[in-house]
């Protein structure tokens, strides 16, 4: 099977590469390979891979900064699948369409469904909410929208890697309390990528994290915890609490966004394991590759 993986140089795309099933051919495009915003590009390198798959992990999620470059974030997040859609169409391919929970506006007091309301409270959410309707026009029938949470890595920008900085140079941190989620292991949604890749009978809108519920609060004491326990941090890193109102940011938050899995889990039975059982797994691949730190 020959799949073909835009935003390749990304949290999910190196995961992606890093873990090919057997008989599975992957071509692997960063944004210098193929702007995705660019209908005509992405309709001639479709047309000339001819992919049986095309995961799409190209995104823009510069959060705060997508409230004042909304063209770019639109660029990527809405325009980008709509012509990877209509492009997959073409050519017969599936799509496999990555979002997020910022399509809610986090005032749920229990996981959101697939099918529950969005109201996106920011550029980004609204951007990637218009990714996601226009796979749903073009390609519901070939396609999954999987929307996913708190993605982080041992590579890339994100906060598990922040945390590790700031921790290590200044040995306390203040995180925000009261946004609650499920941080999400990079490798754990390449894996169920995969199990999608091999399942055309799925379709739709799914959801997916690893298990469990936390605050960013918690997700950080954590890694004071794990990372100290590896020697990746010293002990007795400090983790105070505060509030969102405490750390005023562009963009907002969803207060809390935590997934319903259960339609996803069902049709494809994926290992499925508590957020922090990953983050050990991260933290080990950082420990053992310090270079990349």
């Amino acid at each position: 099977m020959k799949v073909l993986i835009t935003g390749a140089q990304g949290q999910v795309g190196r995961c992606l590469l890093a873990s090919l099933p057997p008989g599975v051919t992957a071509i692997g495009l960063t944004r210098t390979d193929l702007d995705v915003g660019d209908a005509d590009a992405v309709s001639r390198t479709v047309a000339a891979h001819t992919p049986a798959v095309i995961i799409n992990a190209a995104a823009y999620t510069a959060v705060d900064r997508a409230q004042i470059e909304v063209e770019a974030a639109r660029r990527v997040n809405g325009l980008g699948p709509r012509h990877l859609a209509r492009a997959a169409q073409a050519c017969g391919a599936r799509l496999l369409h990555i979002s997020t929970d910022f399509v809610f506006d986090g005032r749920a007091g229990s996981p959101y469904a697939p099918d529950a309301p969005t109201a996106p409270l920011g550029t980004y959410g609204l951007t990637k909410l218009e990714g996601e309707q226009a796979v749903a026009e073009l390609a519901a029938d070939t396609s999954v929208v999987l929307r996913t949470a708190w993605v982080y890595a041992a590579h890339g920008a994100n906060f598990l890697r922040t945390m590790l900085r700031i921790m290590a140079e200044k040995g306390q941190v203040r995180v925000v309390a009261d946004q609650i989620g499920t941080p999400t292991a990079a490798d754990s949604l390449a894996g169920v990528l995969w199990g999608l890749a091999q399942r055309p009978d799925i379709s739709g809108v799914h959801h997916f994290t690893d298990a469990g519920v936390a605050s960013w609060y918690d997700f950080a004491v954590a890694i004071a915890e794990e990372g100290a326990a590896i020697g990746l941090l010293p002990a007795g890193v400090r983790v105070t609490a505060i509030g969102t109102a405490d750390y005023p940011t562009p963009a907002r938050r969803p207060g809390y966004s935590v997934l319903d899995k259960r339609s996803l889990l069902a049709a494809l039975s994926p290992q499925h394991h508590h957020w922090r059982v990953g983050l050990r797994r991260v933290l080990g691949t950082l420990a053992a590759t310090p270079k990349d730190r």
